[in-house]
């Protein structure tokens, strides 16, 4: 039987199985997309809203150069010039778009939780593209499949996240993605920047760029959220550059190992400009592998419509 997801809310509770079924359906569109083909029609009579409440590059461009390739019927939805902005809620802007007969609802919000408040409460399948400081379980599943292509499979990779751990929503999702898939997970941040429950996440800490490096397979290097924080949790951007940033250095000490980045970059802080271009940087193949991943998870939730109405 074809996998079949009623939603994609959360990066917690989805299974190696489900996993890898997500990452068979994605090789097998990214060796389509490769050869040159354009168009399928999985999803021909369904219809896919985006719903960014926050801005979004990358995910954004994905999501709708996914459905489009499936055939989809798709609308965007833009948070700025709707009713949201004459104090419409949530619930009633979704309800709106539920009753002209969506079925699938691609939504970024600011609200930690509040795909998962909808799928209680919505009737659409609910597609979560990153809510506050809580989840991002697409950029989890196209990390570690870019990472799977790269090393054929992620059982006892050492797989480090470094930067701002405490706000990162990809921090959140890939954590339990990569354990599930039998990686080893460690974070290096500073104090300040990890959470105060980081005991709980299961994951080896490191305090300092250099010993992360030595240590990992692969090392996924996040922005540091100057939107979501308070000022006084580093003493200066030059004093985290040289204490947790990514240098050619590490490169030359470590040839083999891999380099990651959810972007947008700061060019010169998290990472030297010199690691984002090179031949470890899996950067740009992250984003190739985004459209193939949302693409499978799109299917998945199309399987699943189908059930439904038969």
């Amino acid at each position: 039987m074809p996998l079949a997801l009623p939603h994609l809310t959360t990066a917690h509770g989805l299974t190696r199985t489900t996993i890898l079924e997500l990452f068979q359906s994605a090789e097998e569109y990214y060796t389509r997309l490769r050869i040159g083909t354009k168009r399928f029609d999985v999803l021909q009579g369904i219809s896919v809203v985006l719903a960014f409440f926050e801005n979004s590059t990358r995910t954004r461009m994905s999501f709708e150069i996914a459905a489009k390739r499936l055939s989809a019927e798709i609308t965007g939805f833009q948070a700025s010039a709707s009713s949201v902005n004459k104090g419409e809620t949530l619930l009633d802007t979704i309800r709106n778009i539920e009753a002209m007969h969506v079925d699938v609802l691609v939504m970024r919000h600011s609200s930690s939780g509040a795909h998962e408040f909808l799928r209680r409460h919505a009737g659409c399948r609910i597609v979560n593209a990153g809510d506050g400081q809580h989840e991002h379980p697409t950029q989890a599943l196209l990390d570690a499949f870019t990472l799977t292509r790269k090393f054929g499979h992620l059982e006892g990779l050492k797989y480090c996240l470094v930067g701002d751990i405490l706000h990162s929503r990809v921090a959140r999702s890939n954590i339990p993605i990569f354990k599930a898939l039998g990686a080893e997970v460690a974070v290096c941040a500073p104090g300040t920047l990890l959470p105060k429950d980081i005991a709980s996440f299961g994951v080896k800490t490191f305090s300092d760029i250099d010993t992360a490096v030595a240590w990992a397979d692969a090392m996924n290097v996040l922005r540091i959220q100057f939107e979501r924080q308070d000022q006084g949790l580093i003493p200066t951007i030059r004093e985290y550059t040289e204490w947790f940033g990514v240098k050619d250095h590490h490169l030359r000490l470590k040839p083999n190992i891999a380099i990651l980045h959810p972007g947008p970059i700061n060019r010169g802080i998290e990472l030297e400009a010199i690691v984002a271009d090179a031949a470890q940087s899996l950067i740009l193949p992250q984003v190739e592998h985004g459209v193939a991943i949302r693409m499978a998870v799109l299917t998945a939730l199309a399987n699943d419509i189908r059930a439904t109405r038969h």
